[in-house]
């Protein structure tokens, strides 16, 4: 019997790293997977940073991966200075984080079970005010992104440290390419995971003439996500539940109804 996405081409914007569980999922389903990377992720030129980091790492209680690319990135740098000290919890976001500290080697993983986003994760009892307050919490991220889990951490007493550990910047997109695919029946849907990866994707094609593809269906796992997707123009955007899962879920049910 054919997958749920038979003959359906299916666009995976996350990064090449955080693409490749959603893109095995589609596949499964029978779907074909368009790679359109919105942001690209890049080690640091200069990973001496991670030497003073990784000599008091002790003196953490819990180290916070925000991402699958944090656990690589941030695990490579300070495991070329240190072994892994047995002291610090490991705590994450979502599943395909969780996956990667479980593959590191770490047994116990502190991730919520459902809201993969910081919402989630600050709901957790082991982040709760009496739990957190007055521990030394390290938050290992790429650069940018959402101060919500430092601030609100911060406000419940933790001391606070984060760093970077990888770089991200906005993908070159080649608009006409996407276009002579879409118009040849190559491009199906959209996934979309990140806010900033929406509004860059957007003025790309609004740059390039690519303001059709905003009629393309769209798919994303978080309210924020869609309502971004929404003010930016894209005409049909569909809330999943969360995490690849949740994606892949919202992509079956779509088109297993469509015609």
């Amino acid at each position: 019997m054919p997958g749920a996405l038979a003959g359906r081409t299916i666009a995976v914007t996350r990064p090449l790293l955080q693409a490749q569980g959603l893109a095995a999922a589609i596949r499964q389903q029978g779907g074909e997977v368009f790679a359109l990377p919105l942001l690209e992720i890049a080690a640091l030129e200069d990973r001496a940073g991670f030497a003073p980091l990784a000599a008091e790492l002790d003196a953490y209680e819990l180290v916070f991966f925000v991402s699958a690319n944090a656990v690589a990135y941030g695990l490579d740098g300070l495991r070329a200075f240190r072994a892994w000290p047995p002291g610090p919890a490991v705590a994450t976001v979502g599943p395909g984080s969780e996956a990667a500290l479980r593959a590191a080697g770490f047994a116990t993983v502190i991730a919520p079970p459902e809201q993969f986003d910081s919402e989630g994760v600050l709901a957790l009892p082991q982040f709760a005010p009496d739990a957190i307050a007055g521990k030394r919490v390290l938050i290992l991220r790429g650069d940018g992104g959402r101060e919500l889990l430092s601030d609100a951490l911060s406000a419940r007493g933790a001391r606070v440290s984060a760093f970077t550990c990888y770089r991200r910047r906005a993908a070159t997109l080649d608009v006409p390419a996407l276009l002579a695919a879409q118009a040849q029946g190559q491009v199906d849907a959209l996934t979309l995971t990140s806010s900033e990866a929406v509004r860059h994707l957007a003025a790309q094609l609004h740059g390039q003439g690519g303001d059709v593809l905003l009629r393309l269906p769209v798919f994303a796992p978080h309210a924020r996500v869609v309502e971004c997707a929404r003010s930016c123009g894209f005409q049909q955007v569909t809330l999943t539940p969360g995490g690849d899962a949740g994606l892949l879920a919202g992509l079956c049910a779509h088109f297993r109804e469509a015609p």
